[in-house]
């Protein structure tokens, strides 16, 4: 998406477009320290869940449209700036959307200059809306994997120490059966 320049006091409304088989979607943002805020949570029933565990919110508005969801910046201020994320978990795989930033106009200031005064230099901030990875052609996370295979692995690890020890009982039983008098 193309950067996005709101004005102070601005209503911002950013969407994000999921697969058919979603099962709901979070807003998140992260500023320009690099602090992810969680903002709502939008199920596929369009049931909202802001921070505090609040259905509604004094400063953001959510719904969902058919496979849009959308997320509403009421009256953007300061504190809003950052790229704004929608993620989605499918299948234990959480999918991030590329960052929509949402920032203030870069104001440019000219620099003091000693040279003719037709020449002017111009100062710039550095860009604060960072590239994100494409999902597609990042790793997986071994540390996801962990979280998958230990508990599988535990699990299969106490059915055979089940199976194992009913084995065990069954042949005892078996024993003493068989020790009829005749």
């Amino acid at each position: 998406s193309k950067t996005t320049h709101p004005q102070v006091g601005q209503r911002l409304e950013l969407e994000c477009l999921t697969a058919k088989e979603d099962s709901g979607v979070f807003w998140i943002r992260k500023d320009k320290a690099g602090t992810l805020h969680f903002i709502v949570f939008i199920s596929s029933l369009s049931r909202t869940t802001f921070e505090g565990n609040q259905k509604t919110s004094a400063r953001f508005e959510a719904r969902k449209d058919n496979q849009f969801y959308r997320l509403v910046v009421k009256s953007f201020k300061s504190e809003d700036e950052g790229n704004y994320f929608c993620l989605m978990n499918s299948n234990q795989v959480l999918y991030f959307s590329p960052g929509q930033p949402a920032f203030f106009p870069v104001i440019t200031t000219a620099a003091p200059t000693t040279q003719a005064p037709t020449t002017q230099s111009s100062i710039t901030e550095k860009n604060p809306c960072p590239e994100t990875l494409d999902p597609e052609t990042s790793k997986t996370n071994i540390f996801c994997d962990i979280f998958i295979w230990a508990p599988l692995t535990g699990a299969c690890l106490l059915l055979l120490i089940a199976l194992t020890v009913t084995i065990m009982l069954c042949q005892q039983t078996r024993r003493r059966r068989c020790r009829c008098k005749r």
